[in-house]
C-alpha cells in the first residue's frame, strides 16, 4: 500500500501557534471521522451522526469547523500544547513540524505485536515569526487568517479526491481501522507526532514578513 503524503506550510506569530495548528488538524479530522458504528449483526450496522461546532480564533481573524467532541478536542489540544512548548524551548528560531498520520492495524500472530500500516500523512511545517509592534501583529492576524482559509480549501480538495480509504470493517475488525475509544465520534486510527528543527528553510517566514512590509507600505 502506498501512503499518501501531504505537506502544508504556515508562518505564524508565537501566540498564534495553538490556533493555527488546531484549525488545520481539526479540519483534517472533521473529514476523517464518522459517527459511531452500531452493529445489529455481523455485516449489518448503522452509523451515528457527527455534530460540528464553529470555533472563533482569538489571535487570528479566522473561524474553523471541528467535530463536536470534547474528547477528541482534548486529545488534539494536548498534542498541540506539547508541540508549542517544544517549539518555545528549542532555541531553533521557532521552526518545527507536526504530523497527523492515519493508519490501520494488521493483526500479527502471537507473540508479535500488531503492525501499524500508515495510509495517509499530513505534515504541517511551522515557522514562528517575531513582530516588532502591535501594527504588525494586527496585519499578521489578518494575513494568517487568509492563509489558513487557503489551506483549509486545499485540505478539502485533497480529501475530496477518490483515493484509497480503508474498507469498512466488520464488527470484529473495527478496531483495526477506527479509534473506537471515544464515546461520541469515530475517527480513523491516527497518531500525532512532531519534530523541532532548524532545517525547514525560511521561505515561508520570508513571505510573511514581505506581506506585512507590503501592507505597511500601502
Amino acid at each position: 500500500m502506498n501512503c499518501r503524503s501531504e505537506v502544508l506550510e504556515v508562518s505564524v506569530e508565537g501566540r498564534q501557534v495553538d490556533e493555527a495548528m488546531l484549525a488545520l488538524l481539526h479540519t483534517i479530522l472533521l473529514h476523517r471521522s464518522t459517527g459511531k458504528f452500531h452493529y445489529k449483526k455481523e455485516g449489518t450496522y448503522s452509523i451515528g451522526t457527527v455534530g460540528t461546532q464553529d470555533i472563533d480564533c482569538d489571535f487570528i481573524d479566522f473561524t474553523f469547523v471541528r467535530v463536536s467532541s470534547e474528547e477528541l478536542d482534548r486529545a488534539i489540544r494536548k498534542a498541540v500544547g506539547e508541540f508549542k512548548e517544544a517549539l518555545s524551548n528549542s532555541g531553533s528560531d521557532g521552526m518545527g513540524q507536526i504530523s497527523l498520520e492515519f493508519y490501520q492495524k494488521k493483526k500479527s500472530r502471537w507473540p508479535f505485536s500488531d503492525e501499524c500500516i500508515p495510509w495517509e500523512v499530513w505534515s504541517i511545517k511551522v515557522n514562528v515569526v517575531n513582530l516588532a509592534n502591535e501594527q504588525e501583529r494586527q496585519i499578521c492576524r489578518e494575513k494568517v487568517g487568509e492563509k489558513l482559509g487557503e489551506k483549509v480549501i486545499n485540505i478539502v480538495e485533497v480529501i475530496s479526491r477518490h483515493e484509497y480509504l480503508p474498507k469498512m470493517p466488520t464488527q470484529s475488525e473495527v478496531d483495526n481501522v477506527f479509534d473506537t475509544s471515544l464515546k461520541d465520534v469515530q475517527p480513523y486510527l491516527y497518531k500525532i507526532t512532531y519534530q523541532i528543527t532548524d532545517s525547514l528553510g525560511t521561505s515561508v517566514s520570508t513571505t510573511m514578513r514581505r506581506l506585512i512590509k507590503d501592507t505597511l507600505a500601502l
